[in-house]
């Protein structure tokens, strides 16, 4: 591997500072109101779309290089991942089962890579996906175990839990499809991810009045709820709105390294970052937020992460050599 530019250096540190913080911040919010998954997508988006505004675009006078019609399909998927993603902690889907699940990407990228791009894969990544595949699947079992446990109707504890599982499965799938799209945009346009990621937070904005009931009940339950004295002000505000802004920032700062590092290293750096990242939140979120993992877990962990790394050729099978 090429020694890294100063760029990139800096881009993976916001990589790992955005993305891990952000994780951090969404787990704090959602332990004070698991159903505020809309408010906190709003929120994102409103900031990426605000902040493209004024620097990508600059101020609507910079000429699009990717059509409207175009980024019609992109901006639908990214949008309903993104939805998906934050909404269902109102399902009592845990962050680590969260993580584990959007951590299997390469499993949903291998199946409509070889569908629709009709790639072709080595026997040590066909392994790989096995052992991502299993390693998701015990976590789950293990997980819907615990939901089986708890108090009250729990059929139906365990029926919505599935819903969550689903429509995390299915944001996955839609989510590959969209970097499939994003692949075949940028071949026929060139790379333009400051646009891209601009256009896909900008354009979804009016759909979210569909959810403008929920997002609005949400935001007037912050005010009810516990309370913080910002320092050097006389002034208390709801910890939520604390909480909410540190995630919006440090989601934006997420986003916008994972696109500077996509055009500063190769596929194969980015992957093994991504991989680091989100081991390292997982392993975070279950010691600072004590949520139960048993040795199950930890064993269907280490096989997704080790099948990841596999799948971008960083471990690699052992060769027999030639006689």
């Amino acid at each position: 591997m090429s020694s890294l530019r100063p760029s990139s250096i800096l881009a993976t540190g916001g990589v790992f500072l955005g993305c891990c913080s952000g994780i951090i911040f969404l787990e704090l919010l959602v332990k004070l109101d698991p159903g505020a998954g809309n408010l906190i997508t709003a929120a994102q988006f409103v900031f990426i779309a605000l902040e493209g505004f004024i620097f990508t675009s600059n101020f609507g006078r910079t000429q699009r290089i990717i059509s409207l019609k175009d980024y019609g399909l992109l901006v639908l998927m990214f949008f309903l991942t993104s939805v998906c993603n934050n909404y269902v902690f109102e399902f009592n889907v845990p962050m680590t089962l969260h993580m584990i699940i959007r951590g299997g990407s390469l499993i949903s990228n291998m199946c409509l890579g070889r569908i629709l791009l009709k790639r072709r894969y080595t026997i040590s990544q066909y392994i790989s996906v096995i052992m991502i595949s299993v390693g998701i699947f015990i976590c789950t079992y293990c997980s819907s175990q615990d939901q089986g446990q708890g108090v009250g109707n729990s059929e139906g504890n365990f029926f919505w839990w599935l819903v969550g599982v689903l429509l995390l499965v299915l944001a996955l799938f839609v989510s590959s499809y969209m970097g499939i799209t994003q692949e075949l945009l940028y071949r026929k346009h060139g790379k333009c991810a400051r646009e891209a990621l601009y256009y896909t937070h900008l354009l979804p904005l009016p759909a979210f009045l569909f959810m403008y009931e929920n997002i609005k009940n949400h935001w007037f339950m912050a005010f009810q709820g516990e309370t913080i004295k910002l320092p050097l002000l006389d002034l208390s505000v709801p910890l939520i709105l604390v909480f909410l802004l540190a995630n919006v920032l440090a989601q934006h700062l997420c986003i916008s390294s994972v696109y500077s590092l996509t055009t500063e290293c190769s596929s194969l750096t980015v992957t093994l970052i991504l991989t680091l990242r989100k081991f390292i939140s997982l392993v975070f979120s279950i010691i600072y937020f004590r949520n139960p993992f048993t040795l199950y877990h930890w064993f269907g962990t280490f096989l997704v992460f080790v099948g990841t790394l596999m799948f971008a050729n960083i471990l690699r099978l052992p060769r027999r050599k030639n006689d």
